[in-house]
């Protein structure tokens, strides 16, 4: 079955090159990510000797750099991306171009969000690991810009009578940990966690969001946004959501976190297979939850 087709892949690949051919401040958020990957992976007591980054692998690069101990476990870093910049391979991640089994860990930092089939992109990712491989991946939450959409959609309901969408809409760590076990993926874990930047301006945050390379690529492409509707916008965005004259900025950061399957990993109980009941290993009594089905 095809995935729904949401994300126009040459708009994210067009916004992505814009946002690496120019200079600017605005990849305090990759940067961030990246730093808080580099440092969940050195937690992890293995090396990795060929690593697959998918997106900000120049961010990756300085994390690891700031770390001996981890530059000790990581050998060769593969940088791809939606674009192929610098050293980078140009990839689209629902069909990496990379053989079975080449890497001992791939890293995705917030690149997965616009990716029209998300399960088709994790099986990628898993069979481009080695047996207990592991990936690491961070992407944007539900709430991420949950002020920008309610203010874009305040504004051109009162002028036009209707709003298009205009924020992508993102995934829960919920829905994400399910698809990373769909995908194949042991010991599936996901994890969130919420930045908030502020902003004198919002119109700052429109400035910085093309800057990093996410404006919206939807493939529905709604009516232009007109100057009378942005400003509106704006308006309702400062009424309603500033705090001290400065206006936040919400983005929600999920982190998944799974493993190639290998014979050698932790495997779950069988049901019935328990040799201590919990009372007992909790030093309390016992209580009944009730008549059992059928008695009387």
């Amino acid at each position: 079955m095809t995935a729904p087709r949401m994300f126009d892949a040459r708009r994210v690949r067009r916004h992505r090159a814009r946002a690496a051919a120019s200079a600017h401040d605005a990849a305090f958020l990759r940067e961030a990510v990246a730093d808080d990957l580099a440092e969940r992976l050195e937690a992890v007591n293995r090396s990795f000797a060929r690593v697959l980054v998918i997106g900000g692998a120049d961010a990756f690069r300085a994390a690891v750099a700031m770390r001996p101990a981890l530059r000790e476990k990581v050998g060769a870093i593969v940088a791809a991306d939606w674009h192929g910049a610098g050293d980078g391979v140009e990839i689209d991640p629902e069909h990496l171009p990379f053989a079975a089994g080449a890497f001992d860990a791939v890293i995705s930092i917030l690149a997965l969000h616009w990716v029209n089939d998300l399960p088709g992109a994790l099986i990628q990712i898993r069979r481009a690991l080695k047996p207990d491989g592991l990936f690491l991946g961070a992407m944007f939450g539900g709430r991420t810009l949950h002020e920008l959409r309610a203010a874009l959609l305040a504004a051109e309901s009162d002028i036009r009578g209707g709003a298009a969408l205009r924020v992508a809409p993102f995934a829960d760590a919920l829905d994400l940990a399910g698809l990373l076990q769909r995908a194949g993926f042991a010991l599936p874990v996901a994890d969130r966690d919420t930045t908030t930047v502020r902003y004198g301006d919002p119109l700052h945050l429109l400035r910085d969001l093309r800057a990093m390379g996410e404006t919206s690529a939807l493939a529905d492409r709604a009516p232009p946004l007109t100057r009378a509707i942005l400003f509106r916008a704006m308006a309702v965005y400062a009424e309603t959501f500033a705090v001290d004259g400065r206006t936040p900025a919400t983005f929600e950061i999920i982190t998944a976190t799974g493993w190639s399957p290998h014979e050698s990993q932790q495997k779950p109980l069988a049901p019935g297979s328990a040799k201590m009941r919990l009372a007992d290993a909790l030093g309390v009594k016992e209580e009944s939850a009730g008549e059992k089905p059928g008695e009387s």
